[in-house]
């Protein structure tokens, strides 16, 4: 598997109903940008949203992930 689609994978499966978009942005196999949709975002601020995702790789950030930019958002409600 990949980093990136170990990345998504993890990220979806700590937060289900979550969708994940992940790319590698140097193309080095270890900084990556990660979109993440989760309902689990809903009421929180943005700095709360991040930690989230940050705590799902907690050791591996600056080591193995040498640096996972973050971009979060609360699903659209459909009405």
């Amino acid at each position: 598997m990949t980093m990136i689609a170990e990345i998504k994978q993890r990220i979806e499966e700590a937060l289900p109903g979550a969708v994940a978009d992940v790319t590698d942005t140097v193309g080095d196999g270890n900084h990556f940008r990660a979109e993440v949709t989760a309902p689990q975002f809903e009421g929180l601020s943005r700095i709360e949203q991040h930690q989230l995702i940050n705590r799902i790789f907690t050791g591996e950030l600056g080591g193995r992930i040498h640096a996972l930019a973050i971009k979060t958002q609360v699903p659209a409600v459909v009405e």
